[in-house]
């Protein structure tokens, strides 16, 4: 089980908990305890983003190591990750803006869309993770550094 991502992992997963947390707060009107939920929220996966980054740079990221013919379901299934994560971001920042502007108006509309977004990001990358590292050995990793100069 590699380190890195199955740190990275734990905090995106961090991140969605903390999402819900942040959300049953907010449904009981503690707004004080909502803000501090979801700035935890964010911070966590910021670090996630952090670690993925770093690894994508310098160690790569690794091909998925299960039977072949699978592998075209799996490709699906990361092209439909990565989109929703890539979503789930941008609505995630959109949405913090919102409130840190106080504009409570538009941050209460989109912040539940924000939140089962990013808990279907999670529930994938969870589900990424279980693929490429624990239900099937990894394939190759490539470094984008390596990829890029060719080394």
């Amino acid at each position: 089980m590699p380190i890195l991502p199955t740190i990275s992992t734990f905090f995106i997963v961090i991140s969605a908990v903390f999402v819900a947390i942040g959300w049953r707060f907010i449904v009981k009107g503690e707004a004080v305890k909502h803000k501090k939920a979801m700035i935890t929220a964010a911070v966590s996966a910021i670090i996630f983003f952090i670690i993925y980054m770093s690894r994508t740079i310098f160690i790569g990221n690794t091909s998925f190591g299960g039977p072949e013919d699978l592998e075209i379901y799996y490709t699906i299934f990361l092209i439909f990750h990565i989109t929703l994560a890539t979503t789930g971001a941008v609505f995630g920042i959109v949405t913090l803006i919102l409130a840190f502007k106080r504009n409570i108006r538009v941050h209460r509309k989109i912040g539940p869309i924000t939140s089962v977004i990013w808990f279907f990001t999670a529930i994938t990358g969870v589900a990424v993770y279980l693929l490429l590292y624990i239900l099937y050995d990894g394939g190759e990793t490539t470094s984008l550094i390596k990829a890029i100069l060719g080394t």
